[in-house]
């Protein structure tokens, strides 16, 4: 049986990437080594590892499920972090979603 999983995202720079999640995104650092960290909020957890390939985390993204949207969506919003064609809307399949870009182009797919 799955537990949980911790996405891994690429960063060009691992420490200004854990100061964006923890300045813009809310969360908080666990451990730094230099070329790799992780963050977390609540019970979700983000590894990030340094990669200089721009495309990759471009590429890269994950979705995330929450209680409250609303809340966090104005939260994100303030911060500056909403894709341009990330707002808050209902999808046809149901979900209520928006989608959030990190430091590197990481998506973060936050749905309740």
């Amino acid at each position: 049986m799955f537990k949980y999983a911790i996405p891994k995202f690429p960063a060009a720079n691992v420490q200004q990437a854990v100061a964006f999640y923890e300045q813009k995104l809310g969360f908080r650092k666990l451990f730094d080594y230099g070329d790799y960290a992780a963050v977390k909020r609540d019970d979700v957890e983000i590894h990030l590892w340094e990669c200089h390939d721009k495309t990759i985390a471009e590429n890269t993204a994950c979705r995330i499920k929450v209680e409250g949207i609303e809340t966090l969506y104005a939260e994100y919003r303030q911060a500056g972090v909403i894709h341009p064609n990330g707002a808050l809307e209902t999808k046809p399949w149901g979900m209520k979603e928006f989608f959030a870009l990190d430091l590197d182009g990481n998506g973060l797919f936050i749905f309740e």
